[in-house]
């Protein structure tokens, strides 16, 4: 960073889908990104492909790294063959090998120092696989890179509600075994951190979804709730956190209590997902809690059947590029005022007794 000014780092994703058209939306208003500069990571030619197809007009500057990038302006690192070949709306091995080409270089440059943080165009989880890139996904990437021995956490955001997830890609089937309260504890703690840190909520509240029906029915349905869950959330409590829990899921969507929330756990991908997606309104983000970068993406994927044709909606993205740059200053500030523990003013800790209370419709 630079007197306040951020290198924003985006990777083209999938150069079929519709990751170029939401970038380049997002992009020709200038004032979404000034003053700070935005390095594309991907190809100055599929750039100008599909800035000719969708009939937009935007100044890009090629530049050989992202230390070459002007303030104010958008800047390419060209990271894949001039020659390669775009086919909209099809999945192709040439476009996951410069999905994988673009992330690969916005990560190393990131590690360098050259950009502040970084938004990911949407990529084909399949057609990105190789021996190189062996993962579910950004996030399980991002956490070898960056974690450092920790898990990253999906957190999905918008201005209503942030969800987080305790098992992210994996089969359905394999979710109740990969639970655990150590897990599940630390998914807590490190929601409760992201909270604060990233989004200045200085004594977040956070749900905790069952895993079963009717969070279990007393163990007719299921004791996750009873014998993973509870205790978890319990010793979240010992440890001063603000925790309800477990919260069966229909109920809580279902009504106005997830709005009640700062931050909510669910127990698998789908649980969180498919309600935030439904209430977002296409203005969520993906967003990788628990690591030291900051990392966000469009809560969308590469929608082949919209390529092209001037269809994709970039509201999504440019909620990305803000909420980026909004965690890394948020991140600042947290770092300022902690800086000096001597100076800390003394909160006086409710211990969550000032929550509302969980209510017989929510479980």
């Amino acid at each position: 960073m630079e007197n306040g000014k951020l290198k924003i780092g985006i990777t083209q994703g999938d150069i079929n889908g519709i990751s170029y058209e939401v970038i380049l939306k997002t992009l020709i208003e200038p004032k979404v990104y000034e003053p700070h500069a935005v390095v594309l990571y991907g190809s100055s030619k599929v750039a100008s492909y599909h800035k000719k197809n969708l009939d937009l007009t935007l100044s890009m500057t090629v530049v050989n790294t992202a230390l070459d990038a002007q303030y104010g302006a958008v800047s390419v690192v060209n990271c894949t063959d001039d020659e390669v070949k775009v086919d909209l709306g099809q999945s192709t091995p040439v476009a996951g090998q410069c999905s994988w080409q673009a992330l690969q270089r916005a990560v190393r440059e990131l590690k360098d120092g050259m950009i502040d943080v970084l938004v990911t165009g949407p990529i084909n989880k399949h057609n990105i696989q190789s021996e190189q890139f062996q993962f579910p996904g950004h996030t399980e990437y991002l956490e070898r890179e960056f974690g450092q021995g920790r898990q990253g956490l999906m957190l999905m955001a918008c201005e209503s509600m942030r969800v987080a997830v305790a098992t992210g890609h994996i089969p359905v089937e394999e979710v109740p075994a990969a639970l655990n309260q150590a897990l599940i504890l630390d998914k807590i703690k490190t929601l409760d951190k992201s909270l604060r840190y990233d989004f200045a909520i200085d004594k977040p509240r956070i749900a905790v979804l069952a895993l079963n029906p009717h969070a279990g029915d007393e163990g007719l349905i299921g004791r996750q709730e009873q014998d993973i869950i509870a205790p978890a959330v319990e010793e979240a409590r010992k440890q001063n956190l603000c925790v309800f829990g477990p919260i069966a899921a229909d109920g809580f969507f279902g009504s106005d209590n997830y709005m009640r929330y700062d931050g909510i756990l669910a127990m698998y991908h789908d649980q969180g997902l498919i309600p935030f997606k439904a209430l977002s309104m296409g203005h969520g983000v993906n967003f990788t809690a628990g690591l030291p970068i900051v990392r966000t993406s469009p809560a969308h994927g590469t929608a082949y059947e919209l390529a092209g044709q001037n269809l994709a909606d970039e509201s999504s993205f440019r909620e990305a590029l803000y909420m980026a740059c909004d965690i890394y200053f948020n991140r600042l500030r947290y770092e300022e005022m902690h800086r000096n523990p001597l100076r800390k003013q003394h909160i006086e800790q409710s211990g969550g007794d000032d929550l509302p209370p969980v209510s017989e419709e929510e479980l």
